[in-house]
């Protein structure tokens, strides 16, 4: 249960005195639903209103307050013309411009013959000095309550600074003293403040320099929220560790005969993986390893090898992936390999219905399937295994820690290897697997050529066209990538439709389209028909960018490039290149370009590195965007800024392991606090997780 001193911050915002269903809609779209989302809305930028120049001294685009008296209301006798109001003062004349006003309220708040306080922007229109709504209209007593300096948050539409500026203030009033969580000698090192008198200094920054990362209240809440990621994956890999595993050590002969079917020799980062592998599937614990590796490095043939020894002890293993194309690819690679091993191997998806389905779920009961290949559909109830052993989950990122331990939970002390195509930069490694051991696959297979990659203006598209109709006198396949942007996923549909329009009517029925809202059979069918013909064109949304081999494949046209990020760039090009022939993509930008959209461009032409992508992609977006975390899996920080605080991590990290040393179970007086903490940042399955062991 969460502790009751944090009940009145997970409260609806509309709890907080003045706050609407409406405005609540408002601040959920920006913040978050709760109260706790708005202590975590940190300011941006600020607002300086101590600058007072003289009337015609105030340059135009400035913010200035200044003291003026009300000289004469001019209204403007209709609704689309601007409401004047005539002031001044010693220094020259200042014209407030309103617009839709209404005259009893200004003449309420601007008194003709008083004197006032207004602060705003100051424009110039026509030789005369304006400001347009200012911001504050105070009289001379009221001035003292005008914040000198104002925070400015991220807004959505409709949303006004004043009124979540009032509905900030209005939880900051609500905030509980908490018990300290942190290590007093470290908070003294770091010369911390306590979490209250953080998030309340974090909300009133007295200058620009007060809203910088490593500024002490902003760096005492990222560590707080890095200690909460570090301590909850912590804790949910020494639960995995308690759970008794059981000893895998084949003799060896499955892999012999695997590896004399093998077209090709191990690289030397699969037989090092392989080794780190074998070792933690020996020990008696239960294994949970991540494999990293870049696209096509050879991640699946690795996953075989390790499945190998399993069947071998006379278990059975799965292999899980997010999709029903990548299942079936996986199938593909596996199953030539599995028979000439003698091994008896499956697959089971979503699609799989009546017969034929009880069949599989029949064979996987009583053993007689030794590999089954799949979806999500594994781990639903009704699949039963006769002795699961090893779980292999691809794509890691597209399943929560949770689908993890399900499928775990089918068998007992199940060994567990997780792979990802998505090089993982080492910082969001800690905060996102900071849970299991890591391998890397670092080299190509023999004989795959690098990829020739080139930047082409969206004005030379007609070259790219000619360019494609060459390549079609050969043998070569051609994807044709447009972008799909969740905000307007019906535009951006639409424009892959046109360019298939457009492309068919040039090439004909050579050109084929798959996008995300087709339906799997719908999708799978233009597939096939790309892969093994008569389709030789696949225009495409991003459903391409995992997964699919086609070794044929080796032209990639990717349209407005500008609008992808790095490592999903990199995904997409890792979909061609794949054969023995050259390969080319052609990334297609509209100019101007951004700064970070050049920077992007140009790491991709210069290399071809995922793991160096993925550094530099974290280096120009920040932790938040990459890999699109919201349909990732990876943790979303609010305070914390992984480009910035990965020093603050790796403490993070340390702390989190001496606590669970000196206290596992939490139950010290520092424990105590710390399960505070873990609740304060949501991460309740973790306390549920050291609760149920």
């Amino acid at each position: 249960m969460r502790p009751e001193i944090l009940f009145p911050l997970f409260k609806p915002v509309t709890n907080l005195k003045g706050i609407g269903p409406r405005i609540a809609k408002l601040i959920e779209r920006v913040a978050g639903p709760n109260v706790v989302d708005l202590i975590w809305h940190l300011p941006r930028e600020i607002v300086d209103r101590s600058f007072s120049p003289g009337i015609k001294d105030a340059p135009a685009g400035r913010i200035v307050t200044l003291t003026v008296t009300v000289e004469k209301h001019v209204p403007s006798g209709h609704s689309r013309r601007p409401y004047r109001v005539r002031c001044s003062n010693a220094s020259g004349k200042l014209t407030l411009i309103f617009f839709h006003a209404r005259e009893d309220y200004l003449r309420r708040e601007l008194p003709e013959g008083e004197e006032r306080v207004i602060s705003g922007t100051i424009e110039h229109y026509r030789n005369e000095v304006q400001m347009t709504h200012p911001d504050y209209i105070l009289s001379p007593a009221e001035a003292a309550s005008m914040p000198k300096v104002e925070p400015v948050y991220p807004l959505t539409a409709g949303l006004t600074l004043k009124t979540l500026g009032k509905a900030v203030r209005a939880s900051l009033d609500i905030l509980p003293d908490l018990p300290e969580w942190q290590d007093g000698a470290y908070l003294k090192q770091q010369k911390w403040p306590s979490w209250h008198d953080a998030v309340i200094a974090a909300h009133a920054p007295d200058a620009a320099a007060k809203l910088e990362p490593d500024e002490p209240a902003r760096a005492r809440l990222a560590f707080d929220e890095l200690l909460a990621n570090q301590l909850a994956l912590a804790l949910i890999r020494a639960r995995m560790k308690r759970r008794p595993g059981r000893t895998i050590e084949g003799s060896g002969e499955l892999r012999r005969r695997v590896q004399d079917a093998l077209p090709f020799t191990l690289t030397n980062s699969q037989t090092q993986a392989l080794d780190e592998i074998y070792q933690d599937m020996a020990e008696a614990g239960a294994m949970l390893r991540l494999l990293q590796g870049d696209v096509g490095s050879g991640k699946t043939v690795v996953a075989l090898f390790a499945m190998l020894d399993a069947v071998e002890c006379g278990g059975q293993a799965a292999l899980m992936a997010p999709t029903e194309i990548l299942a079936r690819q996986h199938l593909a690679t596996i199953e030539p390999l599995a028979e000439a091993g003698g091994i008896r191997i499956a697959i089971l998806t979503g699609r799989d219905k009546g017969a034929a389905r009880k069949k599989i779920l029949a064979a996987l009961q009583d053993g007689t399937i030794d590999i089954v290949v799949g979806t999500h559909a594994l781990f639903q109830e009704a699949v039963e295994f006769k002795n699961l052993m090893m779980a292999v989950i691809d794509e890691q990122h597209r399943f929560g820690v949770h689908q993890r331990l399900d499928l775990a939970a089918k068998g007992k002390g199940i060994d567990v290897l997780v792979m990802t195509a998505t090089p993982i930069p080492r910082t969001l490694l800690l905060t996102a697997y900071g849970d299991l051991e890591s391998s890397r696959l670092t080299e190509k297979p023999a004989g795959r050529k690098p990829v020739d990659t080139r930047t082409v203006p969206a004005e030379r598209l007609d070259e790219v066209v000619s360019a494609v109709a060459r390549a079609l006198e050969g043998p070569a396949r051609i994807f044709w990538v447009c972008p799909l942007v969740e905000e307007s996923e019906v535009i951006d549909l639409a424009a892959a439709e046109d360019r298939h329009r457009e492309l068919k009517a040039r090439f004909g029925d050579v050109v084929e389209l798959v996008h995300g809202r087709m339906k799997g059979p719908q999708k799978d069918a233009a597939m096939a028909r790309f892969a093994e013909g008569p389709a030789r064109i696949l225009v495409a949304t991003t459903v391409i960018e995992v997964g699919v081999d086609i070794p044929e494949a080796t032209i990639m046209v990717v349209e407005h490039a500008e609008r992808f990020g790095l490592a999903q760039l990199h995904q997409l090009r890792g979909r061609i290149g794949r054969g023995g022939d050259k390969s080319t993509c052609l990334l297609i930008y509209t100019p101007p370009l951004t700064e970070a959209a050049k920077a992007r461009l140009e790491i991709l032409r210069e290399t071809e590195d995922g793991f160096h992508i993925a550094e530099e992609d974290l280096r120009l977006r920040g932790g938040g965007e990459l890999l699109g975390t919201r349909q990732s899996g990876l943790p979303e920080f609010r305070l914390a800024d992984l480009a910035m605080h990965e020093e603050l991590l790796a403490a993070a990290r340390d702390d989190a392991k001496l606590i669970l040393d000196r206290d596992p179970e939490l139950k010290g007086a520092r424990g105590a606090a710390l399960r505070t903490l873990l609740y304060l940042f949501e991460r309740d399955a973790a306390v549920v997780n050291l609760r149920s062991g």
